[in-house]
């Protein structure tokens, strides 16, 4: 059963990758703590209710992106999760995969948070959480322009932090580590199955609760979550990856 709030909040908040795993989760968080939700993915399940407002785009779609959040009412919150990953040795990446990583996992978070900063300092308020990850501050074999994307976005979170605190705007950036998504659906390897070794996408919705409940005069800016245990599993050659 999910945790009611600590506060219940109003305004609207925009979740990226809202159609599954942390991004669902988070949403659905968000709707239960009083958010007008409005969640953005590539499509969403038909017929299925996901109890907030569904925008269907590409979030590398640009100019549709930003045409779809210009009509959202009131926004308060943006939660950028969209994310995609490509894992092997780097020169086996192709260059389309990299342009994916690099325009879903960082390019799309600043043209959002580039278009509601100016809004968010009128207002004197607003929150940007930015779902990186622990590769960040890693050496990632076998996963180098991943991590080096959420690297960018992690000096990204920070500097506009910076710039934007004293407008009263706070920026989180929430680093997981293995979660039980389908991220790693084109890679060799996937999570555990021991519960131990993994996280849930609730947790990380639970991280992004505790970082907006927080007092209004403070800011927690990173929170990395780890599974208790750390084993990852080897997939099968023949392994359904859908």
């Amino acid at each position: 059963m999910e945790k009611e709030s600590l506060l219940c909040h109003s305004g609207s908040a925009l979740v990226t990758g809202a159609s599954s795993g942390i991004g669902l989760s988070v949403a659905k968080m968000l709707k239960s703590s009083g958010y007008d939700v409005y969640g953005i993915a590539r499509h969403f399940d038909a017929g299925t209710d996901y109890g907030f407002n569904t925008l269907v785009c590409d979030v590398t779609d640009t100019a549709k992106l930003i045409s779809l959040v210009s009509g959202i009412p009131d926004i308060h919150l943006l939660v950028n999760c969209a994310g995609v990953g490509f894992y092997g040795l780097h020169e086996n990446i192709s260059m389309e995969q990299i342009k994916q990583m690099v325009r879903t996992n960082l390019e799309a978070p600043m043209i959002l948070s580039g278009y509601l900063l100016p809004k968010f300092k009128r207002q004197g308020a607003g929150t940007i959480i930015n779902i990186s990850s622990v590769t960040a501050f890693k050496t990632n074999t076998y996963g180098a322009a991943y991590g080096a994307v959420k690297s960018g976005l992690s000096s990204f979170s920070s500097s506009i932090f910076e710039e934007a605190r004293k407008h009263g705007v706070k920026v989180i950036e929430i680093c997981p580590d293995m979660t039980d998504t389908n991220l790693y659906r084109n890679a060799d390897f996937t999570c555990s199955d021991d519960p131990l070794c993994r996280l849930d996408p609730g947790q990380v919705a639970e991280a992004v609760r505790s970082a907006i409940n927080m007092s209004s005069d403070s800011c927690v800016t990173r929170m990395t979550i780890v599974p208790q245990k750390l084993r990852i599993k080897r997939r099968n050659e023949n392994e359904d990856r859908s």
